[in-house]
């Protein structure tokens, strides 16, 4: 088979998984929908499928414009999205699903839809890196997107807890911490510092999965929440902490030009 015709077979597959994709999250939206047309009113339909739907466009968006880096670590091309990247964009739509509770004050059945999306996709978190490892599929995509991914439900999670009164309002700290901390990078550059290379953290993991746990267990509707708002001092403390320190070694590091 020629290059050409090569490349034409791959762009075909390509399509052909991005359209089953694309069909899946079209599904989950169309069914969160329903429910809250039927259990809910139409308004809070309404509500949660735009802030849901605009969210996950977004993500096709961001997939769109960075669609070239879906090739291996080592440059080779790839000839499909992968396994692994499948479950990093189901965790995509899932945290795009949790994200239309901002606008909405679910009641019942429908208020545990937040905590069991979004402690779905911190359950799969764990499974695309090691599906990518273990088959030989890491991708500069599948890293660039998990990284977003993560980022993202750090923002919807606490907006959530937040909207719903389950967490006090200077938990969004968390949401802002990881922009802050690129934003005062990018002024620090600017005022002639020179930023070095972020040292590697035995803590950065585990304290990333203890935020992803403790979010899931306050969104849960039989957690109390007197007890959780109580400790989220402790929990949010060495998180913003982290981003201190990481903040400081790279400023105080030689440039790493």
């Amino acid at each position: 088979m020629s290059r050409d015709a090569a490349g034409r077979v791959v762009g075909r597959r390509l399509a052909v998984e991005g359209a089953l994709l694309a069909a899946g999250a079209l599904s989950l939206l169309v069914l969160g929908y329903w429910l809250f047309a039927t259990v809910s009113t139409f308004s809070a339909a309404v509500r949660w499928l735009v802030t849901a739907g605009v969210l996950t466009v977004a993500v096709a968006g961001y997939v769109w414009r960075h669609r070239r880096t879906l090739r291996a670590a080592d440059g080779a091309r790839t000839e499909s999205i992968g396994l692994a990247n499948a479950i990093t964009l189901a965790r995509a739509v899932l945290i795009a699903a949790v994200a239309g509770f901002v606008v909405v004050d679910a009641r019942g059945a429908l208020a545990w839809l937040p905590a069991i999306g979004y402690g779905t996709a911190v359950l799969l978190d764990g499974l695309d890196g090691a599906v990518a490892r273990s088959v030989g599929t890491e991708t500069r995509l599948g890293e660039r997107l998990d990284m977003a991914v993560d980022t993202t439900g750090f923002v919807v999670a606490p907006a959530v807890a937040v909207a719903w009164e389950l967490l006090p309002v200077w938990y969004l700290s968390l949401s802002a911490a990881r922009y802050c901390y690129r934003g005062g990078l990018f002024l620090w550059r600017r005022a002639g510092g020179s930023v070095g290379t972020l040292p590697p953290s035995r803590l950065r993991r585990p304290l990333a999965a203890f935020q992803m746990g403790f979010l899931t267990v306050a969104l849960l509707p039989p957690a109390p929440t007197p007890l959780i708002r109580a400790v989220a001092p402790a929990a949010l403390l060495p998180s913003l902490a982290l981003f201190a320190r990481d903040w400081l070694a790279v400023t105080m590091s030689p440039s790493e030009d």
